[in-house]
């Protein structure tokens, strides 16, 4: 089994990021609103809120799948009466884009972006900043803590 591969993003760099999602959505005048899927697509949300200037915003809560088990089945905890028109739906990541298929069958007018995308969710998302690797675990900054890091080397005083 190989040794799955990190990518860290810090605070710094997500917010970089999200500034340049939204400056690809500037000339978008149709996006009023903006729905964001839970958990994840809140912090994205936020950066795009005040960047775009939209103050309409909700949520779609999808339970998209268990960490241990990949293949579990999503659940939808709270949905939107819309069908996406003028609406920006925002993720912080498309993986397998089974949550976001869901999301376009709900929601087809909508206009769907993530700040990264995955190889197989790609084409289920109208825009995104940054593709990574299929088999890339991204740890967020919201999921990380701060500790010290030991030195790679200790060295005893003669």
């Amino acid at each position: 089994m190989t040794k799955p591969r990190y990518l860290t993003i810090s605070w710094e760099q997500f917010h970089s990021d999200a500034r340049i999602l939204a400056s690809k959505l500037i000339d978008r005048k149709d996006l009023k609103k903006i729905i964001c899927v839970t958990r994840g697509g809140l912090f994205p949300a936020a950066v795009l809120a005040r960047e775009l200037e939209i103050r309409w915003i909700d949520t779609i809560c999808v339970a998209g799948y268990d960490e241990e088990v990949r293949g579990s089945q999503a659940s939808l905890l709270k949905v939107p009466d819309t069908d996406g028109e003028g609406v920006l739906v925002v993720d912080d990541l498309v993986d397998s884009g089974r949550t976001g298929k869901i999301i376009r069958e709900l929601m087809p007018k909508a206009y769907f972006v993530t700040m990264y995308a995955k190889p197989k969710g790609q084409e289920v998302v109208d825009n995104f900043v940054v593709s990574v690797d299929q088999d890339t675990w991204i740890l967020f900054p919201w999921e990380a803590e701060l500790s010290p890091a030991s030195p790679l080397v200790r060295r005893k005083d003669d």
